[in-house]
């Protein structure tokens, strides 16, 4: 395979999270991070989560999270609930609007590629993990932080203008 063909393969791959990213945001007002962090509070017990433990499902770096809270809490999509007892611990809990907003968000990617990965036989995981960690490798991107989900770089800041 030509160098070439592998770049149009990688480009697709970061052309696609684009599109998804600017498609969600435009039709559903919210950004990825976003929605992982709805998705994970209707995953969790009583649709409920601290902000550290949503932190570190998100890998994200604190005040991040804050911002990501503080638009989908202006949104009315989740509410900060004080723990009775401890005024000091907060819990963030989805609303009925943030439910049926995540209702109708289709399927994102990294979702997708989670589902079709799990698939996959091991022997072949290891082959995509080598070539992956090639690239890595090449590229010298050793040192740099992500987390794992599949989203652009102006999402992890998550600054969209309200």
């Amino acid at each position: 395979m030509e160098p070439t063909e592998i770049l149009i393969k990688v480009r697709k791959i970061v052309r696609s999270i684009n599109l998804e990213s600017k498609k969600i945001q435009k039709e559903f007002g919210v950004s990825i991070p976003q929605v992982l962090c709805l998705n994970f509070l209707h995953n969790s017990p009583n649709f409920q989560s601290t902000q550290g433990t949503i932190r570190k499902f998100l890998n994200l770096n604190s005040s991040t999270v804050s911002g990501i809270l503080q638009r989908l809490e202006r949104k009315g999509l989740v509410a900060r609930l004080p723990k009775s007892g401890d005024k000091r611990v907060v819990k963030i809990a989805l609303t009925s609007d943030g439910q049926e907003l995540l209702s109708r968000i289709p399927s994102l990617l990294h979702e997708q590629l989670s589902d079709q990965l799990q698939l996959l036989e091991e022997d072949k995981i290891h082959i995509l993990e080598q070539g992956l960690d090639t690239l890595v490798t090449m590229l010298n991107l050793q040192e740099v932080e992500a987390s794992p989900m599949l989203t652009v770089e102006s999402d992890l800041n998550d600054t969209e203008s309200e």
